[in-house]
């Protein structure tokens, strides 16, 4: 039964970007592999493709960021989804570093959502034009900021340095707190006209829809196990072609 207050279809819309970033983690680990060409994942559709999930990814935190603080922040629910957040980010830090410290995730998808939804809070009270105008700026950012004034490791994760970051997944603060922002705008906008309140009052059905509804529940576990297990499945299957 869907949890009282939630919004089915947003639990939906999560689970289809899970299963869209399994796709595209499939396609990564196949690359890895030698199944497909070099440079499957990070040119053409698939670059594309990879950047339209991890948008998606930060949009939804952005509506949900403003559905459960917009009427007023609540430190407590606030801080433990953080935790959470954080407490997976440092795993996939862990793990990647682990497999190689020279491509390591210091500041992925996890970690930039983390470090967006705080400057999230900041806009949960302003207008919604406000909002879309400064994700508009966060967007453009990247464009005119990089002067070389950024060019420390430590600033890295800002996303303005002048030279490239060698890492398996780098969604720096800027430009990605542009679509997080425009979730809030979004959100705002959706409940003044109502839609939230009849996206409650018809939340969709089927089997499909439910076990899509319960990933997008569980996103954050979902999200740190697919890949491994992903990972996993194509080396057996290298092993088994291997030994026939």
């Amino acid at each position: 039964m869907q949890a009282q207050g939630r919004i089915a279809v947003l639990d939906l819309a999560r689970g289809v970007a899970l299963v869209a970033m399994a796709s595209f983690h499939l396609t990564f680990d196949l690359e890895f592999f030698g199944f497909l060409p070099a440079g499957t994942t990070t040119t053409g559709f698939f670059w594309v493709y990879a950047r339209a999930i991890a948008a998606t990814f930060f949009f939804l935190a952005g509506v949900s960021l403003w559905l459960g603080h917009g009427g007023g922040i609540r430190w407590r629910a606030f801080g433990r989804r953080l935790a959470m957040i954080l407490g997976g980010a440092a795993l996939v830090s862990a793990a990647t570093y682990a497999a190689d410290p020279s491509t390591f995730v210091f500041f992925g998808i996890l970690h930039s959502i983390a470090a967006a939804s705080v400057a999230g809070l900041l806009f949960l009270r302003l207008p919604a034009a406000v909002t879309l105008a400064a994700a508009l700026a966060a967007y453009a950012a990247p464009q005119f900021l990089r002067t070389g004034a950024f060019d420390t490791p430590w600033l890295a994760w800002l996303g303005l340095t002048t030279y490239g970051i060698r890492s398996v997944d780098f969604e720096p603060f800027l430009p990605w707190v542009a679509p997080l922002l425009a979730g809030i705008a979004t959100a705002k906008i959706a409940a003044r006209s109502g839609l939230f309140a009849a996206l409650r009052r018809h939340p969709p059905s089927g089997a499909i829809a439910r076990a899509l509804g319960w990933a997008g529940r569980h996103s954050l576990a979902v999200y740190l196990v697919h890949q491994p297990v992903l990972m996993a499945l194509v080396w057996a299957f290298t092993r088994i072609v291997g030994a026939g």
